[in-house]
């Protein structure tokens, strides 16, 4: 272990100094070789054997990731890079392709500055790699191209030179455009990347050489020498001459804003606090002085230590003991212990500077997103949104009895180590409820639970996550209270699209209490909503929102914050099949209420509120939403025609079908319900030639005539009555 030690030694010493610290990170499609370039950067800085680089996945450390060949956890390392004759310290996170881990990327982004997006030179711009970008550019880092596996270019396509070049060209072309498209002025010309400055490297990460222009002068080697290289099958003299790792740290180091710089262009944009407090001004300046502010990227449970909080550190200083706060949390915790990580390694250190992605146990309350500050009730980071949500759920119990408090406790664990995750704990029935992004998401949590925690389980099939929304604007329906002396008259509407959108990205906040009710209504304006309206907002709830559209009515002040119960509790359990609402616009328009507060408690107001909601729905049309996922499917010609019948019998829509040379790509989406088990029946149709890939696409009305059988499958499971009630039922 020495040379990782003296590794260690090395990292502490620069550290301290910000100007020489890069945090940077890969991001790519699946398969596209993030995790073997990672292990070739690692074996570069002199940290595991060169031999073994490749093969080894360092930083795929977890078993079930050893086993599947694909990358689960978004992992780091630190490591020591000498150029120009100056020592630079390397925070390197290697993040999933998989798009069911999707959300371990978008929280990596946040601690990074600089990315490298790698691109497979055969299969080109991928779904998942347009994603990366973009979660790049929302959080501000930089991104770098590394056009990987130009080998099989040369091997296995035959291509000339020339040809070669020009796929370069389209490929660096086409992400340039994405970079461009999603930038503000002067960034989207700053931040094109381009082959003669370097921000650009070709090269194989599994055969270890690289090159990019800059080396290229340097080394005297050319594109003419790549290929003959390449195409004489000695990738082993390349390597040699120009290796992987000194091109890419090099490429980093003169391209990624150090984060001294970096926090200048990303403070305002991850923050939202006053930029002339005393932490606003420290981060701005990435002061190791000014008080600490600490951004949770990641929980890693681990056996000995327990809960570790890995995050980037954007001021201050975090030390061993202090004592520290986290946003949304009465008490104050002490750091135990301080560390680097490299892999599943983490070694101790006394204190850690601004700028640096760090390791800190025992900060018991903290979770994946949390912000950690030395200041009580600091302004919190933005929440770090994903786009996409849990759409396929499985239900777990406890095989046996004694597990059960184990197992509640475990489940609490999973989802705080990855908020990826939604546990849903119904102590009524003992169902425990884990929803994921997809099968393999699910698959891997579950398997965890049962190996690394050792509770046995029984589990259900999977099943998918419906919502539930309206067809149309409703009549005004009126919510009697049991006793009949409270009224309330409701409509709802869908909700705009670009609200709903706004929402989405995070530029309208949904969280909590509504700091400024008048820039609010301003933005909810200018997005298309009226304006009476959009004074009127009471709450949201997920991309739901209550307006109360009333005037001077009496006692009205008394009882809202029960009307917002039974909004919440109606968006929680919708009319159709107890799913959760979606995109509903909930106004209140007239109440008539008793004037002895005695009659119009809790058990009075809430159900005749969510009866006034529930009618509404009913008058609305209500319709079930179903997820829906893209799919992108790579296969020869040949086996064209089996793969689109595999798509139609799943009630698949096909959107495109190119040609690429001999390949075929087809583009088409279809409802997450009928693509459970594509995995086994595609490979059987194709004959394992077809190469796929999935992205969640957002949810879309179930179609009228399956509507009515889908809800009863629902009811049913959940133990209700097959048919759902009419709005004569609520009114009653």
């Amino acid at each position: 272990m020495g040379r990782k030690e003296d590794n260690i030694a090395r990292a502490q010493a620069v550290a301290r100094n910000p100007e020489f610290i890069r945090n940077i990170g890969t991001a790519a499609h699946i398969d596209h070789g993030k995790t073997t370039l990672s292990d070739n950067l690692i074996a570069g800085a002199g940290m595991m054997s060169e031999e073994l680089a490749g093969q080894q996945r360092m930083l795929d450390f977890d078993e079930q990731e050893q086993a599947r060949g694909i990358t689960i956890n978004a992992a780091n390392a630190s490591m020591v890079h000498t150029y120009n004759g100056k020592e630079y310290l390397i925070n390197l996170i290697d993040t999933p392709g998989h798009v069911d881990f999707g959300g371990d990327v978008t929280r990596a982004m946040r601690a990074l500055d600089g990315v490298i997006i790698l691109v497979c030179a055969v299969e080109g711009i991928m779904p998942q790699t347009e994603t990366v970008i973009r979660q790049a550019i929302k959080e501000r880092v930089r991104p770098l191209l590394f056009i990987n596996k130009v080998d099989r270019l040369i091997n296995e396509l035959k291509v000339t030179p020339e040809e070669m070049q020009k796929r370069f060209t389209s490929i660096i072309t086409d992400v340039n455009r994405r970079i461009a498209s999603q930038l503000p002025e002067p960034l989207n010309k700053e931040w094109q990347v381009n082959p003669a400055d370097g921000s650009v490297a070709f090269g194989s990460a599994f055969h270890n050489w690289a090159v990019n222009v800059p080396f290229m002068q340097k080394s005297g080697i050319n594109f003419k020498d790549v290929y003959e290289y390449c195409k004489n099958e000695d990738q082993k003299s390349l390597a040699k001459k120009s290796p992987v790792h000194e091109v890419l740290l090099n490429m980093a180091i003169e391209h990624v804003p150090n984060p001294v710089e970096a926090q200048k262009l990303r403070i305002p944009v991850i923050w939202k606090g006053d930029m002339e407090s005393e932490i606003g001004k420290s981060m701005m300046k990435c002061d190791p002085n000014g008080p600490v502010a600490l951004m949770v990227t990641k929980i890693v449970i681990d056996p000995h230590a327990g809960e570790v909080a890995l995050g980037r550190l954007f001021s201050g200083t975090v030390a061993r003991g202090q004592e520290l706060w986290i946003s949304g949390m009465p008490n104050m915790q002490r750091s135990q212990t301080v560390s680097l990580s490299v892999g599943a390694d983490r070694i101790p250190v006394d204190s850690m500077t601004a700028g640096n992605i760090v390791a800190v146990a025992g900060l018991k309350d903290a979770i994946a997103g949390s912000t950690v500050t030395s200041v009580k009730d600091a302004e919190p980071f933005e929440k770090i949104s994903h786009y996409t949500e849990p759409v396929v759920t499985v239900a777990l119990e406890a095989k046996h009895m004694k597990d059960l408090p184990k197992l509640v406790e475990v489940l609490r664990t999973v989802a705080k180590a990855d908020p990826s995750i939604q546990v849903e704990i119904n102590n009524e029935t003992g169902e425990h409820l884990l929803s994921g992004m997809g099968e393999l998401h699910l698959e891997i949590t579950t398997y965890r639970i049962v190996n690394d925690f050792k509770i046995e389980i029984n589990q259900s099939p999977p099943i998918v996550v419906y919502r539930e929304s309206v067809k149309g604007k409703s009549e005004v329906f009126e919510g009697k209270s049991p006793n009949k002396h409270n009224r309330f008259f409701v409509e709802v509407t869908p909700l705009e699209k670009p609200i709903i959108d706004a929402i989405k990205t995070g530029e309208i906040s949904v969280d909590g209490k509504i700091k400024d009710a008048k820039e609010l209504a301003k933005k909810l304006q200018d997005l298309g909503m009226d304006r009476e309206e959009a004074k009127g907002v009471v709450m949201f709830k997920d991309n739901n929102v209550f307006i109360d559209g009333t005037k001077g009515i009496q006692y009205l002040n008394e009882t809202i914050e029960l009307c917002k119960q039974g909004f919440e509790e109606a968006m929680n359990l919708g009319p159709l099949a107890q799913e959760k609402v979606m995109g509903l616009k909930v106004k209140l328009v007239d109440a008539k209420l008793h004037e002895d507060s005695i009659h119009r408690g809790p058990a009075q107001v809430i159900p005749a509120f969510r009866s006034a909601v529930y009618g509404a729905m009913c008058l609305g049309k209500r319709v079930l939403m179903e997820p829906l996922t893209k799919i992108y499917i790579n296969c020869p010609e040949s086996v064209m025609g089996d793969a689109l019948r595999e798509l139609q019998q799943r009630r698949g829509v096909i959107d495109e079908i190119t040609q690429e040379g001999e390949a075929t790509v087809i583009v088409a989406r279809a409802p997450v319900a009928e693509m459970f088990g594509f995995a086994s029946t595609i490979r059987g149709a194709t004959q394992g030639r077809a190469l796929w890939s999935t992205e969640n696409s957002g949810f879309v009305p179930v179609p009228p005539e399956l509507q009515p059988k889908v809800v009863e499958q629902i009811r049913t499971r959940k133990g209700l009555k097959p048919e759902p009630y009419d709005a004569a039922y609520y009114s009653a």
